[in-house]
């Protein structure tokens, strides 16, 4: 994705990396073991389980031990998402925020990091104490005064839930852990209390297929489609043939090298999302690339989708000259053609 088109100033700029020196500092007197013992343990639960009401984090060293693990990925797969939506409106900022089922806070730093410099108050909504606890801790040494003053609130997320009004709500990794009627009831709420709306999900074909079915649901609320999609129309994929997701690039800890027994520096994030608002003008939107570009011998081709035509493919060659070295230099999720230097 690109970068913010209006870079924070004024405090420190939140990054990847100031999440994970702030949650490596919660692992000490963690033994690696347990650590990876509770990840383990969390991961299986969450693959295997049924929906349900209940927390799954149940004392501290979980919350710790799958923070550490989930935070820093959560954290890069929002702020992609967060960057698409100013992209295509750079001068919307939110003065105020809610992250519906937040835990601890992977999604609110991210709204920090988006929106460095616009002061917006946040509130973190979530059924599981040690989670919120874990995340205000967090919180309270971030170089954000956004985070440092957040709000950690503790709150069923299914069909009761209230959602205070708020200019963007934020859900992110939450419909999956739902019974249909929450899911639908949680994105209901959403529209009912913003202005703008951003759901993320897994990159995975259920992952989409939530978003598809929230994307639906805002609509027929009144919203527009801000990203990624180039249209508020329906979605041009037809089901059960493929999904619509993109990737973020994650550093890797040494507790995701303990747990996943791999020597790599980094992973990439699989999430589907989307982004919507009311009461604000959308520009009209160029195409998306949706698949990661493939560089041949003088050419690129290029899986986009369009406004117009739906889902489409376009090469671009040497002969297309500045937009050729544009189409090598862009990556998967990014607009297409891309916008013009001021």
């Amino acid at each position: 994705m690109h970068a913010p088109a209006h870079p924070p100033t004024g405090e420190a700029r939140l990054t990847g990396e100031t999440l994970r020196t702030a949650l490596a500092g919660l692992l000490d007197g963690l033994p690696p073991r347990q650590a990876t013992q509770a990840v383990e343990r969390l991961i299986a639960n969450y693959r295997g389980r049924t929906p349900t009401h209940t927390p799954v984090l149940r004392d501290r060293s979980d919350v710790v031990a799958y923070a550490a693990y989930r935070m820093p990925a959560t954290f890069e797969a929002v702020r992609s998402a967060l960057e698409a939506f100013r992209d295509r409106l750079p001068e919307w900022t939110p003065a105020s925020h809610v992250d519906v089922g937040g835990g601890t806070g992977a999604a609110t730093w991210a709204v920090a990091a988006a929106w460095a410099e616009g002061g917006h108050r946040t509130t973190v909504l979530d059924w599981a104490e040690p989670a919120l606890s874990l995340g205000a801790e967090l919180a309270r040494e971030a170089p954000s005064e956004a985070l440092r003053t957040a709000q950690w609130r503790r709150q069923t997320i299914g069909d009761k839930l209230v959602i205070p009004e708020a200019d963007l709500v934020t859900v992110s990794y939450v419909l999956g852990e739902l019974t249909e009627d929450g899911r639908r009831a949680v994105t209901d709420e959403a529209a009912r209390a913003a202005r703008a709306v951003v759901v993320i999900e897994p990159g995975t074909p259920d992952g989409y297929l939530r978003i598809i079915e929230a994307r639906d649901r805002l609509i027929a609320a009144g919203f527009r489609v801000v990203a990624p999609c180039p249209h508020s129309a329906a979605c041009p994929i037809e089901a059960g043939t493929d999904w619509c997701h993109f990737s973020a690039r994650v550093s890797r800890s040494s507790l995701h090298r303990q747990v996943k027994g791999g020597s790599l520096a980094y992973e990439d994030e699989k999430f589907s999302y989307v982004a919507a608002v009311r009461d604000v003008a959308v520009p009209e939107s160029p195409s998306r690339i949706v698949r990661r570009p493939q560089i041949r011998k003088g050419q690129v081709l290029l899986e986009l989708c369009t406004p117009e035509e739906g889902l489409a493919r376009e090469t671009v060659t040497k002969r297309h000259g500045a937009l050729y070295r544009a189409a090598r230099d862009a990556d998967w999720g990014d607009e297409w053609p891309p916008p013009e230097e001021p």
